[in-house]
């Protein structure tokens, strides 16, 4: 199973950002990547930057973390891709329709990755897909 460090994980997003802006060829995870930076302007900035990778993104300094943000968009835009956890596409779909925005959907979604990773780790134990499913249908309405 593929594991990265988080400079890993953050030399990806800005080597995938510079390819890109370069116009080279790009893998698909990279075109996954950069379309997802695409949806966040504000982060374009720090990807130019190349102290990025070390920065600290403290959450006593109220300042949310760029490379978790996009990780976890991507995260889901895979597991939307596949329906896993089962229901999770479906679940997706209803809450797009009802916001009627995809990216403030895949945010919504995103909540939902975070708390059941969360509590996942707070109790010690695998994520619970159905969780999951279920907080987004609620965020659906």
């Amino acid at each position: 199973m593929f594991n990265p460090s988080r400079d890993q994980v953050r030399t990806f997003f800005i080597d995938s950002w510079r390819k890109y802006r370069a116009k080279e060829v790009l893998t698909p995870i990279e075109h996954m990547a950069n379309d997802l930076v695409l949806l966040h302007p504000e982060y374009h900035a720090l990807l130019e930057d190349p102290d990025a990778v070390s920065k600290e993104f403290p959450p006593e300094g109220g300042q949310l973390n760029p490379f978790l943000h996009l990780s976890l968009h991507l995260a889901i835009e895979e597991q939307l891709s596949i329906d896993q956890p089962p229901g999770l596409r479906a679940a997706f779909e209803s809450c797009q329709a009802r916001r009627g925005d995809r990216h403030a959907a895949l945010h919504d979604v995103l909540e939902c990755l975070g708390e059941t990773m969360f509590d996942a780790q707070r109790n010690n134990r695998q994520p619970d897909g159905e969780a999951y499913v279920s907080c987004v249908l609620r965020r659906a309405g």
